[in-house]
């Protein structure tokens, strides 16, 4: 059993039972947990009105848990939908770099991201002084491919001598760097992009690296050897390029028409 059922708190209103999507849960006197079917969504948990419901994994956590007004949001649809609006790739950063204090905020973001199957298994890796050191490997990788990519036998090139490039090919004035490992690829990319824009409040901006994930695309097993703490099972799905903008941009910009299919 999964679930903390406090019987004298539990006025049987039915309402963890109606959004148990695994039919987990029966009302008699009380609610009780049927059998091992749950998997740990939290969802009779975030409706019960008198605080009955628990999940004994969340045990010690209570100073997580907010009450708030469903019909309050925080945020109305334009204000969000400009937010949005505003949002760039930056390349060009500032010198200063990112605090562990700061990396804790933006980890907040992703610390409330949904999940495939509510696995939560999304894990990070924040790159700093051992970036250079990153960049080698995976250089070592991706290198098979730079008859293919100009800018993989550009970033071949800054590896062998940097003195000829006036910025990194692949980070440009970067200096750290937030990869996002999980089993599954949607959950990774949701995660990240939650910090992405959780750290534009803070004032800071990035930009995702396609080339640098080629190299989990090319030889995941080799890749690993980076990261012997992470599970080998998951993958490297989002590499992001963060910092302090050294340059701000004053207006939005067209793109191109989205293909919507009503079916």
């Amino acid at each position: 059993m999964k679930l903390m059922i406090d019987a004298e708190k539990c006025i049987a209103c039915g309402q963890c039972k109606s959004v148990c999507i695994r039919d987990n849960i029966e009302i008699d006197e009380v609610a009780y947990e049927t059998g091992s079917n749950c998997f740990e969504c939290g969802h009779c948990m975030a409706i019960c009105p008198s605080d009955a419901v628990t999940l004994k994994i969340f045990k010690g956590h209570e100073d997580r848990i907010e009450k708030y007004n469903p019909k309050e949001l925080p945020v109305n649809y334009h204000d969000l939908l400009q937010f949005l609006k505003q949002r760039r790739s930056i390349r060009w950063f500032k010198k200063k770099k990112i605090d562990k204090d700061t990396f804790d905020k933006l980890i907040e973001g992703a610390y409330y991201s949904p999940s495939a199957q509510n696995e939560q298994d999304v894990e990070f890796v924040i790159l700093d002084k051992k970036l250079n050191d990153f960049m080698k490997h995976v250089y070592d990788i991706i290198k098979v491919e730079e008859e293919e990519f100009f800018r993989i036998k550009e970033f071949g090139d800054y590896v062998r001598d940097n003195s000829t490039k006036k910025y990194h090919p692949l980070l440009w004035t970067g200096h750290q760097l937030i990869l996002t490992f999980s089993t599954d690829k949607t959950s990774a990319v949701i995660a990240n992009t939650r910090m992405e824009l959780l750290a534009y409040t803070l004032g800071l901006g990035g930009f995702y690296s396609l080339f640098i994930l080629k190299s989990d695309e090319i030889d995941h097993e080799k890749l690993m050897e980076f990261f012997p703490g992470i599970d080998k099972n998951k993958h490297m799905y989002s590499a992001f390029i963060i910092g302090y903008p050294k340059k701000r941009f004053k207006k939005t910009i067209p793109h191109k028409e989205i293909k919507v299919n009503y079916m």
